[in-house]
């Protein structure tokens, strides 16, 4: 009997763990990055200037061409395989993550990150493809809990990596590690003995793919640069509605093309249309937290980057903790109960951390609400991916994980983008606070969607039909 990460699935067979393997590696530096970078901020801007600005843009551009191209990346999967996607993408966020590493100015850094982007978005449908096609029944929605909590946990986790790498090292070395979960996986995949899956009728829309690009980009300058200059300043009202133009102009091709890039029929399964709702506030907000805390604990309450990122420690050992045991859970009483309290006790944490106050004390003001929001959220990521993928056949995985985490990617983008409004460009004590009430009427909203719009019964007879 083969042993598995976290001893997921007592039956595997050794290619399965190898699979799954390559699926968490694959994605660990996707999810490890997007939060890895928060800490980081501060001593980014300190090196490099730029002010908050520059701080939104560093997480942004990145964001901006994950979140646009992983609908490609999901037709490329399809199109050419899971593996050869996943290892182009490997080789090339491993040289993007030394260029970044080597940035001498805020634009060649921000320049490096939209490229980032790009070879991030092959990784994660890849990644979680490879999986569908690879375990069944009971064994996959296992397999989606380990996964889910394996890369939520890199992503929660990153603050507390980039913190020590800041504060021992360097920044620079928060973007140069990922070199290294990246040669493994290479050499994983150079190990694995199966044949890659393909669909051949699948095609590439990269007119969609432009589109969704220039209207992510144009839209998230304007939210970006508002505060700065106006709502009245000409590249503001240029960027912004040419951006929804563009946005508009995507939604309408992917209604007409014969083979989308997103095709809308996908949102006819009711847990994929509500479950994707879901993701918009809840992680939207995910990434809204992220920010403030791991930028406000050091820049206003005057924590260093390890004492940062060490401060959401609890979370990340909640997620390694239960998030296998919880897709379990969710597995065999249906996802909608677990994606309505997981939010809501999210929300919850979020509103305690109003707590926080000039006279800062980590254990009394920040723990408590911390801890709170890491219990909702190691209820509600394996549950909400099994759910949303669980609506959709298998064959069409790697297109409805893409869809989802495109979905995910883009709300935080929008988020952080949103920072300087929500915080009225300062992010003072006042700033924070404000910020922290935003985060948690965003998650009530996701946790009354799910009530209202997640069906156990869908869940179990799409879960009956792949079995």
């Amino acid at each position: 009997m083969a042993a598995s990460p976290g001893s997921p699935m007592p039956s595997a067979t050794r290619t399965q763990v190898t699979v799954l393997w390559i699926a968490i590696l694959g994605s660990f530096v996707a999810f490890l990055d997007g939060s890895i970078v928060t800490v980081a901020l501060p001593a980014i801007e300190r090196d490099l200037g730029g002010g908050v600005a520059l701080q939104q843009w560093v997480v942004d551009a990145y964001l901006i061409t994950l979140g646009a191209l992983i609908l490609v990346a999901g037709s490329l999967s399809d199109l050419f395989g899971r593996l050869r996607v996943l290892t182009i993408g490997l080789v090339g966020f491993g040289a993007t993550s030394l260029a970044i590493a080597l940035a001498p100015t805020g634009p060649f850094l921000i320049g490096a990150r939209l490229l980032q982007g790009v070879a991030g978005a092959l990784l994660v449908p890849s990644s979680l493809a490879l999986i569908m096609s690879t375990f069944r029944g009971p064994a996959q929605a296992k397999a989606i809990g380990t996964w889910t909590g394996a890369t939520t946990g890199a992503f929660v986790a990153g603050p507390v990596l980039g913190g020590l790498l800041t504060d021992y090292a360097s920044w620079r070395w928060a973007f140069a590690i990922n070199v290294l979960p990246i040669a493994v996986t290479l050499a994983l995949i150079a190990r694995l003995d199966i044949l890659d899956v393909r669909r051949e009728s699948a095609k590439v829309d990269y007119a969609g793919a432009l589109l969704c690009a220039v209207g992510l980009g144009g839209a998230v300058y304007a939210l970006v640069e508002q505060p700065h200059l106006g709502w009245s300043d000409a590249r503001i009202v240029a960027t912004g509605l040419g951006g929804l133009a563009a946005l508009a102009a995507f939604v309408v091709r992917q209604a007409r093309i014969p083979d989308p890039m997103l095709p809308l029929g996908l949102f006819r399964a009711r847990n994929f249309a509500w479950g994707n709702l879901t993701t918009w506030f809840a992680y939207g907000a995910l990434a809204l937290n992220g920010f403030i805390v791991s930028v406000y604990l050091q820049q206003g309450a005057g924590l260093s980057a390890t004492a940062a990122g060490l401060s959401e420690l609890p979370i990340t050992v909640l997620m390694i903790l239960f998030s296998s045991r919880v897709g379990t859970l969710g597995a065999r009483f249906g996802p909608r109960i677990f994606m309505t309290a997981g939010p809501a006790i999210m929300g919850v944490g979020s509103f305690m951390l109003v707590a926080i106050s000039e006279d800062f004390d980590y254990w009394t003001q920040a723990l408590p609400g911390i801890v709170v929001f890491g219990v909702g959220l190691t209820l509600m990521v394996a549950p909400l991916t099994s759910a949303i993928l669980g609506a959709i056949e298998p064959e069409r995985s790697g297109i409805a994980s893409a869809v989802n985490n495109a979905v995910a990617r883009i709300a935080g983008l929008v988020a952080v983008a949103l920072i300087g409004t929500i915080v009225a460009g300062t992010l003072d004590l006042d700033g924070f606070h404000r910020a922290t009430v935003v985060t948690g009427v965003f998650m009530l909203v996701a946790g009354a969607i799910s009530w209202a719009g997640i069906r156990n019964d869908a869940f179990a007879q799409d879960d009956d039909a792949r079995a």
